[in-house]
């Protein structure tokens, strides 16, 4: 019996130096969807077009107080246009849910991983990603910046790389002012 007691004794000390001495290695800070927004802008010959899509869930990675990772999930059945009205606006939205653009039925979620993530001073990184869009990957690189529990990222995305390529000048000859740019800008203010 006093073995045993000896034993849990010793046992419950070394707990509690590992864990006295252990420190946690990072703190995952998941993002308020409704607190946060994504803005996306595509340009085309004769001017461009603007909306907004909703992130479905997401969450940032920190160690002591600095981002070290993170990962979204973006429901593309939300993808609207915010620059048109009734029936164009319909028929564009249409159009970008369509095979034509982002194939929303057969790929409803994009997906972007932080892979590498590098501090540029107080509040500013660099990351590097992995980013799925109508299930092809794609490595991608932007800069984030954090304050407090909100963070602000820019990027441009070339969406002929994810087999995007309606109204490309790169895979169609011919389309004058129908021609639509391959890169398109998404702009998150993001909050956690």
């Amino acid at each position: 019996m006093k073995n045993s007691i000896k034993n849990i004794v010793k046992l419950v000390i070394v707990a509690f130096m590992i864990f006295s001495f252990t420190t946690v290695e990072g703190e995952k800070k998941d993002i308020k969807v409704d607190n946060s927004t994504i803005v996306w802008k595509g340009y085309k010959v004769t001017g461009s077009h603007a909306g907004v899509i909703s992130i479905k869930s997401g969450h940032l990675n920190f160690t002591k107080e600095k981002l070290t990772g993170g990962r979204f999930e973006i429901d593309m059945s939300t993808i609207s246009v915010t620059d048109l009205e009734g029936e164009y606006k319909g028929q564009l939205e249409g159009h970008l849910k369509s095979n034509d653009f982002f194939g929303v039925e057969k790929f409803p979620t994009a997906t972007l991983l932080f892979t590498q993530v590098k501090s540029l001073g107080k509040n500013s990184y660099d990351v590097a990603g992995d980013l799925t869009i109508k299930g092809k990957t794609e490595r991608v690189s932007f800069n984030i910046s954090v304050y407090g529990s909100k963070a602000s990222v820019a990027l441009k995305i070339d969406r002929t790389k994810f087999d995007v390529k309606y109204g490309s000048t790169s895979f169609f000859d011919g389309l004058k002012d129908k021609a639509i740019y391959d890169e398109f800008d998404l702009v998150a203010d993001l909050e956690f």
